[in-house]
């Protein structure tokens, strides 16, 4: 562990001077604000209420732990209700949460998260920004966190964020050890970093690599004590009040019903929730800074009269405001252009920067304007050519004209070369708009075969390029920290020229992405993205060896280059393991030609533990690449593609088992059931009509999945089939579950309570109560060592009272904490045995560790 950190406290420093050298003295300021989403149409209530926020130069920084510890209804009010320029800085993606929707976990959790928290800013019209920091599971004190996320690596991101995004006011939404903490260690993190950032961000002593100093002019807490506290005398207290249930009649919601949109996107942490209408009061207390009276906004210009020059540009955009007709926004378009000239003479900076664009955008909705750049196929490689389709439309008599169109790869300084090495721009013969004609141009662009990449290629997250540390993310590109997604990798950049007598040219900068339509949904976008040549798919994330027989282990080797693709396929294996075939030619003629291939994998004589990689030589081409596939598709994020290395963990064990077959009652989602068939079960999943006593007599032991009785609501009719089962001699396994939401008042024969206990120091010492208990002799012998290399954690959500009839078989507990004897319970029931387990084997099984599996397979065996 100490290696580990001294490795990492000179990577800050290191990396945010390459950002200084990138970008200049104010470093990050002075980043591209480029969208990666395509254009959207507004509504005339959209465009009015736009023209209200182009006149507020506000903005807030909204700081906490985790995708869905964000306030949506203080970030829908602050954003729609006041116009501030509202960004969440969530310390972590939520890398190690729980999945109520689909089977990721990890990092591919984690990008699921992000898209969830962009889809909800989407809707509650704030900006998104991250740290470096993983969500390494439950932590109970931010001396932990912080230990584990490098402290000065996470503040520095912290402080770099402010440096950039120059927030008026910080808003947090955990307090303070003082005030009690967030009851979680990132939570309390969350609160510790804003307070040091809030003054590091001002000091410029602090890394001066990481931009020109910044002074935040107040700290707020978004305090929940008048909440959770019935005692807390509001009015006594220094509490700024505000009532964010506002009705926006022009939006037609309140500011709670947007936020509750918001927040309903956080579909894999089961976050679906009621649109709140009527009043609504949040809070906010002060901790540093200056301190208001009466408006957390208070001595704040958030005119444009706090820039140089600004008065003209603000009196113009009032201007516009006042004389916005909704049946016919095109009328103050030529006052628009005149507010966008006259931003060009204020000096640079991150207000211009962001006024402009929303000026921009303004135009563009007022004069109808539609603009698309989009490829023919959602992928392509490094030297294919693809195709590319633009469109112009303009829905007004506003006089405009294209002149120009130019594609620029975003991972080079390079412009996109057509087909043939020329016509590098787009120059429209007709290049006058008319009113729903539209200009149209289609064409070839030829990927370059070599990048001087300045973003992720293949483009993927750009924070998953590198092998993370056990708690901070290694970032490779520089320039890329703290944003949300990897940028778009293609944009179109389109010179429209307004007016005739006085033209002005615009230009406006889009992503160029891939179109589709899903026949269920309709129009569907989705990123266009730059991927490997080859990838393979191995079909075990685990493959696991009771003794030395070979397996077989099938894997799918995928071209996705349109040109012909030649190449050998070699493996890395451990010492002492073997696989047949040991190497495989390759030579695919088209994109999406597969090859799937059965390897023979013989593992050595004893116990071993290691990856098998996949390595990819292409010929002609320098180096290997190790690269898998993995998809990441819902209806409410855009499909992300992923190239984690093509890998999978090797496992010789020594294990045994009773019993073959298994029934699966799956909860929320888990890969317990395809580890159980490693071990050499037969594993069939349970449907809610086949719990039945005749149907279960045939399986050796049922196991409900993680918060089955939570997300299953008829188990709680299912429970005396279940436990009739046992009676009969059964043995059923239940896995963790909430106290909140049970679909039945007890999941066991006898009553336990299901508490809040965790243990999540994955090394943990776990003392075994009753030793001589056949769980711990039959048919595997556990010893300590069978408690070694977990991860994450030991569990969560144990009981912490039960029936006398139950035995606790183990104890462990984190530093410092009282013993925690509810991991692992088993009572007798009838003729059969019934086991409650809070212990993580939905991590643990997946990750190969091999006691798991050993203990594992002793809980299935009870009673054999």
């Amino acid at each position: 562990m100490k290696m580990f950190y001294h490795h990492i406290k000179t990577f800050p420093k290191i990396l945010f001077l390459v950002i200084g050298l990138l970008y200049g003295e104010n470093a990050v300021a002075q980043r591209n604000l480029k969208s990666s989403a395509p254009m959207r149409s507004l509504s005339s209530a959209e465009i009015q209420e736009s023209l209200r926020k182009v006149q507020v130069l506000g903005s807030v920084l909204y700081m906490a732990a985790h995708p869905d510890d964000e306030n949506t209804r203080l970030i829908a009010y602050l954003t729609n209700g006041r116009g501030y320029h509202t960004t969440y800085l969530s310390m972590t993606r939520g890398d190690g949460g729980q999945n109520l929707i689909g089977t990721e976990k990890g990092p591919d959790l984690g990008v699921l998260r992000t898209q969830e928290l962009l889809a909800a800013r989407n809707i509650d019209g704030g900006h998104q920004r991250f740290t470096r920091a993983i969500d390494f599971g439950y932590s109970k004190n931010p001396e932990e966190t912080l230990e584990i996320w490098d402290r000065e690596a996470i503040l520095c991101d912290a402080v770099m964020t402010i440096r950039e995004l120059r927030p008026d006011v910080i808003v947090t939404r955990f307090p303070g050890p003082e005030d009690g903490g967030g009851g979680h260690g990132h939570h309390t993190s969350s609160y510790i970093l804003a307070r040091e950032a809030f003054d590091k961000a001002a000091d410029a002593s602090f890394h001066p690599e990481l931009g020109a100093p910044w002074q935040v002019e107040r700290l707020m807490w978004n305090s929940w004590r008048p909440y959770w506290d019935k005692n807390f005398d509001i009015e006594k207290s220094d509490l700024l009040q505000i009532d964010i249930g506002e009705y926006n009649a022009i939006l037609g919601m309140s500011y709670g019903e947007i936020a509750s949109l918001a927040r309903s996107q956080h579909k894999c942490q089961d976050f679906g929730t009621y649109r709140q209408r009527g009043p609504r009061m949040e809070y906010l207390e002060h901790k540093a800074g200056t301190k208001p009276s009466e408006d957390f906004f208070e001595g704040i210009d958030a005119t444009w009269s706090r820039l140089k020059g600004g008065e003209k540009v603000g009196e113009i955009l009032a201007k516009a405001a006042n004389n916005y007709n909704s049946r016919n926004p095109e009328t103050i378009v030529p006052t628009l252009i005149e507010a966008y000239q006259a931003t060009e003479e204020l000096a640079d900076s991150r207000w211009k920067q962001i006024k402009q664009e929303e000026i921009k955008d303004l135009i563009a909705q007022c004069s109808g304007l539609w603009l698309e750049a989009l490829t023919d196929e959602a992928t392509a490689c490094l030297g294919d050519s693809f195709g590319v389709s633009t469109m112009v439309l303009k829905r007004s008599s506003v006089a405009a004209s294209c002149t120009k169109v130019t594609y620029r790869w975003n991972f080079t300084d390079e412009l996109a070369v057509s087909e043939g090495g020329d016509n590098k721009e787009i120059i429209f013969e007709s290049a006058e708009l008319g009113n729903n004609v539209p200009l149209t141009d289609e064409r070839m662009l030829a990927l370059p075969n070599k990048v001087s990449a300045k973003m992720p290629v293949p483009t993927q997250p750009y924070w998953l390029t590198k092998p993370a540390r056990k708690g901070i993310y290694q970032v490779e590109h520089a320039s890329l920290l703290g944003l949300p997604e990897t940028p778009a990798a293609i944009y179109a950049t389109f010179d429209i020229t307004f007016g005739t007598d006085d033209p002005v040219t615009i230009s406006y900068d889009l992503p160029v992405v891939h179109k589709y339509v899903n026949r269920a949904v309709g129009e569907m976008y989705r990123p266009f993205q730059i991927t490997p040549k080859v990838t393979v798919n191995i079909n075990e994330k685990v493959l696991l060896f009771a003794d030395e027989t070979p397996q077989q282990v099938s894997i799918l080797i995928k071209a996705h280059s349109a040109n012909p693709t030649q190449g050998t396929l070699a493996f890395n294996l451990p010492e002492g393991w073997n696989v047949e075939p040991s190497t495989i030619k390759l030579d695919f003629s088209q994109k999406g030609e597969e090859m799937p291939v059965n390897l023979t994998v013989t593992p050595p004589a004893t116990q071993s533990v290691g990856p098998l990689i996949a390595m990819v030589q292409i010929d002609g081409e320098e180096g290997v690449s190790s690269f898998s596939l993995k998809t990441i598709e819902y209806g409410h994020i855009p499909t992300q593609l992923i190239f984690p290395p093509s890998e999978t963990r090797l496992v010789k064990i020594d294990i045994k088992k009773s019993g073959n077959k298994i029934g699966y009652i799956m909860g929320s989602g888990d890969e317990v059931p395809v580890c159980l068939e490693q071990v050499g079960y037969q594993v069939t999943l349970l449907e809610d009509d086949d719990i039945t006593v005749e149907n279960l007599k045939q399986y050796d032991a049922i196991v409900a999945g993680i918060r089955a009785y939570n997300t299953r609501k008829r188990m709680g009719f299912m429970q005396p089939q279940l436990l009739k089962y046992v009676e009969a001699g059964g043995t059923y396994i239940v896995q963790y579950n909430k106290s909140r939401g049970l679909a039945t008042e007890q999941p066991g024969p006898y009553p336990i309570t299901i508490s809040r206990d965790r243990v999540t120091v994955e090394e943990a010492p776990v003392k075994m109560l009753v030793p001589d208990h056949e769980i711990f002799n039959s048919p595997n012998k556990i010893t300590n060592a069978d408690f070694d290399g977990w991860i994450q954690e030991r569990g969560l959500y144990f009981p912490n009272e039960w029936d006398e009839k139950y035995t606790a078989l183990t104890a462990c507990n984190d530093p410092g904490e009282t013993s925690k004897e509810g991991a692992l319970l088993i009572a007798e029931y009838g003729k059969g045995h019934f086991i409650y387990t809070g212990y993580s084997w939905f991590r643990e099984l997946p990750a190969g560790v091999p006691g798991a599996y050993r203990i594992f397979a002793n809980m299935l065996s009870v009673g054999k």
